[in-house]
């Protein structure tokens, strides 16, 4: 049975295509149409599906749509509040002259569920042309079954039947679904129990939300420009945000108004530069998040009775909160799903409704996150030659690589298929030295980046305790980049590029067994140098989605300042 997943209700649009329970490809639409997060200027337009997406997962399995027997969306229009049978448009839409009632109501509403509960005929009509063939005679096949799928049953079902857990307690934190904003369950003896809801208003996503727009950043975007921001600051304001978000005591929390302005000042504008007041507000933000975050986590684990914690939702991309939480919450493991924001709700559908209709034992584990389209040495030889570019093929790729990057070349990394999910993690990166403290502000301007972002380390798994610690005796894996570590502080002087404000590191642990090429480069750079450590960054530059093909790859590497690209088994230098 094939499953298709599909998240396009919010933002980071995205497709999975799972075959009776194995993932067969997972990709965000803004891969494919270069725009970033999915987000198009003109509002309806943000709730276009993935056709591209759905495109590359179809062709991945060498299938087209009439093969399809289920697909999975991930909003269920029916539980959205207000929503009513007998809602009508009235043309023409002028939202901002008309009034609404409740917290939830927005002027698009209307607009907004005409286009999710229309979205099945667009899936079989609206295809663009250059898409078509895939798309095309599904009438004539009988159709597929289409099934809406609670926003956060999707986030759950994205952790508890991608986790490496037999059984685990589950943890959700968002902004906001149809009407939940957190949710806590358990997942054991093949099903799951929802234990307890958190409705909008009261969201740690939208609280965190509002601050980074607050601090002069892109909300829904830039949130963890905010985490970073925190370490250079005091939580001076925690009691003020203390007395905003109050803990139950019972598995849950209400969030007071924002009166931003009025506590902390006026907002900062974008591009304005950043004062000892903004790093403050992150900061206490920072610290009454994780603070909830572990009562919530001690409730659940007394509630649950479970060792193991799976997470997702766009907050569980919150790696110093998920640090905070793996040594100092009640629980032995804790696994963050990669794709924690809404892109993964396409995998959590797609997961739930196979699960739920074939009745059959789950069989798959999320071992890695590299399901996205990847590209043969043919493929990318003709991409060079069409672009008139000399290369080398290397017979020797990590050594060669190696070598650029001990001698303090910065590297464009293209290999294998590529991630789903926020994070570069050795398939579509940009590499560098860790060796030269003068290389994380480097990355930062070559990528156009501020100057207060670190850069993320990247060393082989069964190496991970010597260079990096953390308050757990064994340090374990984190082959997803979601946890930080501090780094220990003999090695912190051989690495200070890589090296926080605080001493830490958003650390990735890599494996031989499902990225062998990329632990082969970190071994070969480890001979080279003594240290088996590299920078990781995104393959982008700024406002940029990371790249996804060949072409992708050659436009960002000719349009930046890194020194060498290697693509495949073929190595493109540029000329001094």
């Amino acid at each position: 049975m094939y499953t298709l997943g599909i998240n396009a209700a919010f933002h980071d649009s995205a497709a999975c295509l799972v075959h009776d329970g194995s993932v067969v490809a997972a990709a965000e639409e803004e891969r494919f149409s270069r725009i970033k997060h999915a987000k198009r200027p003109v509002p309806f337009s943000a709730w276009e599906l993935p056709f591209s997406a759905i495109d590359y997962c179809l062709a991945e399995a060498g299938i087209r749509l009439d093969d399809v027997d289920q697909v999975a969306y991930s909003f269920d229009p029916a539980q959205f509040p207000g929503r009513s049978e007998t809602t009508l448009l009235t043309l023409p839409l002028e939202p901002s002259a008309v009034g609404v009632e409740g917290e939830w109501n927005s002027p698009w509403d209307p607009l907004f569920l005409s286009y999710v509960i229309n979205a099945p005929r667009q899936l079989m009509d609206g295809a663009p042309h250059h898409l078509r063939d895939r798309f095309e005679n599904l009438a004539a096949h009988g159709g597929f079954r289409w099934n809406y799928v609670e926003h956060h049953l999707a986030h759950e079902a994205s952790a508890f039947l991608a986790a490496p857990f037999e059984e685990a307690a589950v943890l959700t934190l968002d902004g906001r679904g149809e009407r939940a904003t957190t949710t806590l369950g358990v997942w054991r003896g093949g099903s799951y129990e929802r234990l307890r809801q958190i409705d909008f208003p009261h969201s740690l996503g939208l609280l965190y939300e509002e601050v980074t727009r607050y601090l002069g950043f892109q909300h829904a975007s830039d949130e963890y420009k905010v985490m970073a921001l925190a370490s250079y600051g005091k939580p001076r304001h925690l009691d003020l945000f203390r007395d905003m978000l109050v803990w139950d005591g019972d598995g849950g929390f209400t969030i007071a108004p924002l009166l931003l302005e009025n506590q902390f000042g006026p907002p900062r504008r974008r591009g304005t530069p950043l004062e000892e007041r903004h790093y403050d507000v992150a900061a206490s933000l920072q610290v009454a998040l994780e603070e909830t975050v572990l009562h919530l986590a001690d409730w659940l684990h007394k509630a649950s009775g479970q060792r193991r914690l799976c997470m997702a939702g766009g907050v569980a991309l919150n790696c110093v909160m998920n640090a905070r939480l793996r040594d100092h919450g009640p629980y032995e493991e804790v696994w963050v799903q990669p794709a924690a924001g809404d892109a993964g709700t396409a995998l959590g559908a797609a997961l739930w409704v196979d699960y739920k209709e074939r009745g059959q034992p789950r069989q798959w584990a999320m071992e890695h996150a590299n399901l996205g389209p990847g590209y043969g040495d043919d493929t990318i030889e003709a991409a060079l030659k069409r672009a008139r570019l000399p290369y080398t093929r290397l017979d020797d790729v990590a050594g060669r690589t190696a070598g650029l990057l001990a001698d303090g070349k910065v590297v464009g990394w293209f290999q294998g298929r590529m991630e789903f999910g926020p994070r570069a993690l050795g398939a579509r990166s940009i590499l560098a030295s860790p060796l030269d403290a003068g290389m994380q502000a480097r990355l930062n301007e070559l990528k156009d980046r501020e100057d207060f972002r670190p850069v993320a380390p990247s060393v082989p798994e069964e190496d991970v305790a010597e260079w990096f610690s953390c308050e757990r005796d064994n340090p374990g894996r984190s082959p997803f980049m979601l946890f930080v570590y501090d780094v220990t502080p003999d090695k912190a002087r051989r690495i200070p590029a890589a090296v926080h404000v605080d001493g830490t590191a958003r650390v990735q642990t890599v494996s031989a067994a499902t990225q062998p090429r990329y632990h082969a480069l970190l071994r070969a750079f480890g001979r080279r140098t003594g240290v088996p450590v590299l920078i990781n960054t995104s393959f982008n530059v700024r406002g940029e989605p990371i790249v996804c093909t060949p072409r992708d790859a050659i436009a960002a590497f000719f349009t930046s300042p890194i020194d060498a690209l290697v693509i495949g088994s073929f190595l493109v230098e540029k000329q001094p």
